[in-house]
C-alpha cells in the first residue's frame, strides 16, 4: 500500500510539473526611512527634480534588490522611522524623463494620473506590511506619498526587466 501511495505521489508531482512552469514571486525587501520627526523636512527633491541634490534629504526609500524579473513580485516592508507615519506606493513611469503628476495645493503626488499599481498603505514607525503585484517589464518608482515626503526624496527607481 505503501508504494502504490508514494508512486501515486510521483505521478501527481511529474504530471503537475509537465502542465507548465510555476515561478516564484520575486521577494523585495523595502525599507522606509527618514532622520526623525524633528528634522527639517527639505522640498525640491522629487524625482526628475533639475538639479537634485541626494545629500539634502531627510527621508527614502530603500529597495533591495532595485530590480527583478517581470512577473509576480512581493514587496516586503517595513516603515524603520521612530516616529512617522510612511507609505509606498508602486508607480509606472510611462516616460522615466518625465515628472509624476503633482497636486501642489495637497503637496502629493496625483495617484490617479500617475498610475497607481498597489501599494502597502500608511504604516506606523515599525510597523511592516506586504504586497504581492503582477508588474511588467519597465522602470517604476516607490514612493511615499504622505503629503510632503514624496517632495523630500522619499521615493526610489525600480527596474523590472523582462
Amino acid at each position: 500500500m505503501k508504494t502504490i501511495y508514494k508512486l501515486g505521489l510521483v505521478a501527481t508531482v511529474l504530471m503537475t510539473g509537465s502542465s507548465g512552469v510555476v515561478q516564484a514571486a520575486s521577494l523585495v525587501q523595502v525599507s522606509l526611512w527618514d532622520k526623525g520627526a524633528s528634522t527639517e523636512m527639505p522640498v525640491g527633491l522629487a524625482y526628475a527634480t533639475p538639479g537634485f541634490d541626494a545629500s539634502k534629504a531627510t527621508m527614502g526609500i530603500k529597495a533591495t534588490p532595485g530590480a527583478v524579473k517581470a512577473g509576480e513580485v512581493t514587496f516586503n516592508v517595513k516603515n524603520d522611522s521612530k516616529d512617522t507615519v510612511h507609505e509606498m506606493i508602486v508607480m509606472f513611469l510611462a516616460d522615466p524623463k518625465k515628472p509624476l503628476p503633482y497636486i501642489d495645493a495637497e503637496n502629493r503626488v496625483d495617484e490617479d494620473k500617475a498610475g497607481d499599481n498597489g501599494e502597502v498603505s500608511e504604516l506606523d514607525p515599525g510597523k511592516s506590511g506586504s504586497l504581492t503585484v503582477d508588474l511588467k517589464a519597465g522602470k517604476y518608482l516607490l514612493i511615499c506619498n504622505v503629503p510632503g515626503h514624496y517632495g523630500a526624496s522619499m521615493w526610489a527607481e525600480f527596474t523590472v526587466d523582462p
